[in-house]
């Protein structure tokens, strides 16, 4: 378990002793908390948010504001954690002015650590600029759900020599414009490690297999509580939402039956105060 808040430099040297980070995505207070106490080596306020909190069918509805606020909960049930916040579509695409400017808001608002953004060498400007801003920013390729339309739906990506090449070009792109990490996503495992080792930056993996120096998933998926699709890589460790099904179930047949509150679940007046109260309301 962490015992304290990671930095740079530390997640470089996990890379360079071949130790591997392990982080999740987090949306709220609690499960940061819990997050934090499992010994969780970085926590991701995901874009995800969208379709595990708000219900959307995916991540371009959800706003700069929606990620702020819970980027700052985050920020207070972990607070020896390294966090990152995801800049949603349209936060960095429309200009490079507009990209450093949404970046500095997760970090003056919210308090994050770094940030992460979706894209290839076609995204390399705004990183130079946020990076050139002091602030540290991560890559993100393979599948990437803000432009999944482009890519022909939530689909696996680098299955070919020739889309592979494309993505090492985008990882090394992404490394020299001046991020400090490397997320890859829906990826065939050997891809992966190849872009691991040509890089001296960390490369983490969602998906992408064994092959990276570290692993990401989804604490709706983790939990089992995300039900509108489970991808591949997945694997579900609990089944809360069964469990929180069963459990509100129980709570509504036992209020309907009266067996809901029992006498150990209420508050008793003071000895003699009842008989006091009804003679009051008699006078």
């Amino acid at each position: 378990m962490a015992t304290k808040k990671l930095s740079r430099i530390d997640l470089q040297k996990m890379k360079e002793e071949r130790r591997t980070a392990v982080w999740i995505t987090a949306y709220d207070y609690w499960t940061a908390r819990f997050a934090q106490e499992a010994g969780m080596d970085m926590i991701l306020v995901g874009d995800s948010l969208g379709m595990c909190i708000y219900g959307y069918e995916g991540t371009v509805p959800v706003t700069m504001d929606q990620c702020i606020y819970h980027s700052e909960a985050v920020r207070r049930g972990a607070a020896a954690t390294f966090i990152i916040g995801d800049m949603p579509f349209l936060s960095y695409q429309v200009s490079v002015p507009e990209a450093v400017g949404n970046a500095g808001r997760f970090f003056k608002e919210a308090g994050v650590d770094a940030v992460k953004l979706e894209g290839g060498k076609r995204v390399c400007e705004q990183i130079q600029a946020i990076a050139d801003g002091g602030m540290l920013v991560m890559g993100h390729i393979g599948l990437t759900p803000q432009s999944s339309g482009q890519l022909g739906g939530f689909k696996a990506q680098g299955r070919t020599a020739e889309t592979a090449r494309e993505l090492i070009e985008d990882a090394q792109a992404i490394q020299d414009a001046g991020a400090f990490a490397l997320l890859v996503e829906a990826v065939p495992p050997e891809v992966c490690g190849i872009i691991r080792d040509r890089l001296r930056i960390p490369v983490y993996s969602i998906g992408a297999g064994v092959q990276a120096d570290g692993q990401l998933m989804i604490c709706s998926d983790v939990l089992g509580i995300f039900q509108a699709f489970t991808p591949k890589f997945v694997k579900k460790y609990e089944a809360l939402a069964q469990k929180t099904i069963d459990a509100f179930a129980a709570y509504a047949e036992e209020s309907r039956s009266g067996a809901f509150p029992a006498e150990e679940h209420t508050y008793k007046m003071v000895e003699g105060e009842y008989e006091k109260l009804t003679s009051l309301l008699k006078q």
